[in-house]
């Protein structure tokens, strides 16, 4: 099984939605366009759209037409969506007209009853890498936008984007993984691993965090552990940490200081995703990190590093 999945990030996201390509993936695509045989939720990611589990394949649209023939729905109603390929050539047309005939075209050989309103089934037909492909259809919910909507927030805490995208490069598989955020603050990152299923727990050392943090899981019908505690001070093992470093002004911390909890993080963790705006690949290899990968977030001329280490 193939899956064709499209892609839409602002500029300065593209580095981090590319290291989000490659946890998912393990290859990134320089193109909107990317296919794989790895089977991921559109809705885990804030930057792919749409994904196509491809059925059907044709080397010209007619081939593609005469394989749609052999679907037969029993019980189901369908509707085509003609999904749009922003890496085609300038020639090659997606004008609305086009669109709506290659969606009927398909759509008549279809053995089946079409619904356009409310479809049991969700077909995609598009034009990838010289080819047409045709199979059943999903389109991402923007589940990380309505985060946004917290009852408690912090001047600076993650956004949500970031933070849904940082814990997809942390834990692209969750299947089995026991996770931790050590340094949670308002729980931004819990709350996005928590709508994904994941299984994460967050601490913190900062008593007066907490209930923001725990409200703030609770608001959105999540449930989710957290403790007070301080990072080294944690005794139980995880498949995976994810931290984003303290910084402001009420929570400067020295180099001494992070080299001290990312001690910590490699002590209990076996994989750790750092979140830092400061240089800190020295303390990270005194830690006795290696650097696995990397990406930059950025802001205007805020900038943020993902850091995946090992």
């Amino acid at each position: 099984m193939n899956y064709v999945y499209t892609y839409s990030y602002p500029d300065d996201e593209s580095s981090l939605c590319a290291l989000e390509m490659r946890s998912f993936f393990g290859k990134e695509s320089k193109s909107r366009v990317l296919e794989s045989p790895v089977k991921v939720n559109p809705t885990r990611s804030p930057f792919i759209k749409e994904r196509i589990e491809v059925r059907y394949e044709g080397e010209s649209l007619q081939d593609l037409v005469k394989k749609v023939k052999s679907l037969q729905l029993v019980e189901e109603t369908f509707k085509v969506i003609y999904v749009k390929n922003g890496g085609l050539a300038k020639t090659e047309k997606e004008g609305f007209e086009r669109r709506r005939s290659v969606e009927r075209e398909i759509g008549l050989h279809v053995k089946g009853e079409a619904d356009f309103h409310n479809p049991d089934r969700l077909f995609g037909v598009m034009n990838v890498n010289g080819r047409w492909v045709f199979g059943d259809y999903a389109k991402s919910e923007a589940v990380w936008l309505k985060h946004q909507k917290k009852p408690h927030g912090y001047s600076t805490a993650l956004n949500t984007r970031v933070a849904r995208a940082v814990v997809n490069i942390a834990i692209p598989n969750p299947s089995g993984i026991k996770a931790i955020d050590p340094c949670c603050g308002i729980g931004t990152v819990l709350v996005e691993a928590r709508s994904m299923g994941i299984d994460i727990v967050g601490s913190d050392r900062n008593y007066l965090i907490l209930n923001g943090a725990r409200e703030n899981i609770e608001h959105f019908g999540l449930t989710g552990e957290v403790n007070l505690a301080d990072i080294r001070d944690i005794t139980n093992d995880y498949d995976v940490a994810i931290i984003d470093l303290p910084y402001n002004l009420c929570s400067v911390i020295t180099d001494v200081e992070k080299l001290e909890m990312l001690e910590s993080a490699r002590r209990f963790a076996k994989k750790v995703v750092v979140v830092t705006i400061e240089p800190i690949d020295e303390v990270l290899r005194n830690a006795g990190f290696s650097i696995i990968d990397r990406a930059i977030a950025k802001k205007g001329s805020f900038i943020r590093e993902v850091i995946v280490c090992k």
